[in-house]
């Protein structure tokens, strides 16, 4: 089982190869998990839609019920078999007519701990570069997930979230000491922004961040970044890869939250006179 000790969390990213078979997609998924497990890991993370290619032209065809869909199923399935917590990276969700990029956080009993729907969809035009409309066929989420574990608490957010100071302010305001954010950044923004809203949403917070995302298919119609990272409450970058497909392991020393935040008190002298976040 899990170790439940507060202070000492083992994290793994599973940076996944992901490709057209989404049965295959889960399998491989299952099989990195298993792998994480046995080299000691008690959080495993997968990246943004690791069941199915990335683009608004595939979400309706791969998309299931959460979390009583196959993928979702497998996974509860894994985080039972080795006693782990799983944070399931996200797949296009179904819910009546409408489609989403979602989250699903199991406990080591295979249980359920929380569910993320991606608030703010990844629209962007850079000429040239990549045009990409995520609303074209997702429907944005409308709330925070926070998730209890005996190491801290979790705050789920899902790529394009990464770029919102806010939702992680909020987060962390609530307790969070640990943001996660599965994301397939491209070959644009990846390379300017992957690493750097990374350090900056962990300074800002003083906490730790993590982002897995899929390995990088120079044949895919949407080309990931890869470089899988965790970032510690200084901003210094604690673990990360390259672009290929493999596991990225990280040791998270959870007293490095209390030092940060006492040794430099922004959480207490902030003008909350002046100004103020809150939810609505």
């Amino acid at each position: 089982m899990a170790n439940a000790g507060r202070k000492g969390l083992r994290l793994a990213l599973v940076q996944l190869a992901v490709g057209s078979d989404k049965a295959t997609n889960v399998r491989r998924a299952c099989e990195f998990i298993s792998q994480a497990a046995k080299a000691g890991a008690q959080l495993v993370a997968l990246p943004e839609c690791f069941n199915s290619p990335y683009g608004t032209q595939y979400f309706s065809e791969y998309a299931e019920d959460v979390p009583h869909g196959g993928s979702s199923v497998a996974l509860a399935a894994a985080a039972k078999q080795h006693g782990i917590y799983i944070h399931g990276g996200s797949v296009p969700e179904r819910d009546g007519d409408k489609l989403y990029n979602t989250s699903v956080f199991y406990g080591p009993d295979g249980s359920v701990l929380g569910k993320y729907r991606k608030m703010h969809l990844f629209d962007i035009d850079i000429p040239g570069k990549i045009q990409f409309k995520e609303s074209e066929t997702l429907s944005p989420g409308n709330g925070i997930t926070i998730v209890e574990t005996p190491w801290c608490k979790i705050g789920l957010g899902i790529c394009y979230d990464v770029r919102f100071f806010e939702l992680a302010a909020l987060m962390a305001q609530k307790g969070v000491e640990l943001l996660l954010y599965p994301g397939a950044f491209n070959m644009t923004t990846g390379p300017k922004h992957w690493e750097l809203l990374q350090r900056g949403r962990a300074v800002d917070n003083q906490c730790f961040v993590a982002c897995a995302s899929p390995a990088r298919d120079e044949s895919a119609t949407y080309i990931a970044w890869g470089h899988s990272t965790v970032v510690d409450p200084w901003g210094a970058v604690l673990s990360t890869t390259d672009e290929k497909e493999g596991i990225v392991y990280a040791d998270l020393d959870l007293n490095s939250v209390d030092e940060v935040r006492a040794f430099i008190p922004t959480r207490h002298q902030k003008r909350r006179d002046i100004y103020k976040l809150d939810d609505v």
